[in-house]
């Protein structure tokens, strides 16, 4: 049986059930869902009234919605990335861009990515103190602002110092503006936000035009010249504004989320010591099972981002229990079917074994949301989280530590561990030096 009627929610006014999502955002929704159920409504900034799901059948049928049924709610991700990113496009545009967009995460292209990783991780790991406690978020922002940038761009310069200085200041303000609802006139954050963007253009303006020129673009691995030689079906090109809002936004999720798990994922192992012990072991020996395993549980325990959101866009949509009309936002609760004792037993524990020998249900396990809007650079970030934690194994020994867990810390679009994921750590000497001479073996 399905109804045209909406869960019950919360009846307070819509900013303070804002306000609430934005403070005290995991557990407001488990409270929500221990009174409510596994589908209730809000009524909130930005999305307005919107279904809240956390039921594993539904959220299925949502993700495999055919193209026009249901598209992606743009709110304020399309204003902040751009009409040509993947956030504002829909329907066959979408459909179109996108398939531009897959072969440089995958394949050969993947591959050849993967030392440009570890080569940012040994740098910057390399800088990190020793013997006493530190943050290692901002470490892990520049590992992957600068990984992407070469990924993305294929060389160092001047434009890419310009936009390494420009983009952690740009995504941080873009990732809460966001989050917030849309003013009129250019004063203000958003003001802010479009001169940043205007610099943003300018630079890559600069970097399109000398690839366009490059006699030896073919050879080049890197996603610009991808997207330069790039054609569609007819043969036209991808413009120059669009190039600039797909850069942007490959910049910008693959940047700040992947950084804000790897950091999660130092906050947890240093509080699951036999774990940690099993990854060094594994490591050491050239394995990999249980550090994939890690991550998958980083990823489920710990999701930087909590929701995922569709907008019907049929004359009307149904959707397990409920006949949709055209409008209404509907919002996946991540964090809420990633902690369903019926979908993950012994949900609240940190257990990487659980992934050790079964892999996950890409409509259970959703870091990466789900369908056709799937995060387009989702196989980068694994590779990437992947290659950072080998390399900081390798290098580093990280300290355990019986504090207590870190809070939640939401910085707009993505939630952080709230002191930056603490480390203490110690450089490993994996090839120990051979003992220097006694005096009587000197003398022999």
């Amino acid at each position: 049986m399905t109804s045209k009627v909406l869960p019950p929610g919360p009846t307070v006014p819509r900013a303070v059930q804002g306000a609430y999502a934005l403070t005290v955002p995991g557990r407001g929704l488990r409270q929500m869902r221990e009174r409510y159920g596994d589908a209730f409504s809000v009524n909130v900034p930005i999305f307005g009234h919107a279904l809240v799901l956390a039921n594993t059948a539904e959220i299925k049928q949502l993700f495999l919605s055919r193209s026009g049924a249901v598209e992606n709610i743009q709110p304020n991700l399309g204003r902040v990335l751009g009409p040509g990113s993947f956030f504002a496009l829909v329907g066959e545009e979408h459909h179109k861009q996108r398939k531009l967009l897959v072969p440089p995460f995958h394949g050969r292209r993947l591959a050849a990515f993967e030392r440009i990783v570890e080569e940012e991780a040994a740098r910057e790991l390399a800088t990190w103190p020793r013997d006493r406690a530190f943050a290692t978020l901002p470490s892990m922002m520049r590992i992957t602002l600068n990984a992407i940038l070469r990924a993305v761009f294929g060389a160092e310069g001047a434009e890419l110092d310009r936009l390494r200085a420009l983009l952690p200041r740009m995504v941080a303000l873009g990732s809460r503006l966001a989050t917030l609802p849309f003013p009129r006139g250019g004063a203000g954050p958003w003001g802010w936000f479009r001169r940043m963007r205007r610099r943003y253009d300018e630079i890559v303006d600069r970097l399109i035009t000398r690839a366009s020129h490059d006699d030896h673009l073919d050879d080049r691995d890197d996603v610009l010249a991808l997207l330069v030689q790039s054609r569609y079906d007819d043969g036209s090109p991808l413009g120059r504004a669009q190039i600039a809002d797909q850069l942007l936004t490959l910049l910008s999720a693959g940047h700040e989320t992947t950084a804000t798990t790897l950091a999660w994922a130092v906050e947890r192992l240093r509080r699951h010591p036999d774990v940690l012990r099993g990854l060094v072991e594994e490591s050491d020996a050239g394995g990999r099972a249980l550090r994939d395993a890690t991550l998958l549980e980083v990823q489920r325990t710990r999701p930087v981002i909590d929701l995922v959101g569709r907008q019907v866009r049929a004359e009307s949509f149904r959707l397990g229990r409920w006949t949709l009309p055209r409008g209404q936002n509907v919002l996946v609760a991540i964090s809420l079917v990633h902690e369903d004792e019926s979908v993950f037993p012994n949900a609240r524990a940190f257990d990487p074994t659980r992934f050790l020998d079964a892999k996950p249900d890409l409509y259970e396990w959703i870091p990466f949301g789900g369908g056709t809007r799937r995060c387009i650079g989702a196989a980068f970030a694994t590779m990437e989280m992947d290659v950072v934690l080998r390399t900081l194994l390798r290098d580093f020994h990280l300290e355990p530590t019986d504090e207590r867990d870190e809070r939640w810390y939401s910085r707009g679009v993505a939630s952080a561990p709230g002191r930056g994921g603490r480390a203490v750590v110690r450089r490993r000497d994996r090839h120990p030096r051979p003992a220097p001479p006694t005096r009587d073996s000197a003398s022999r």
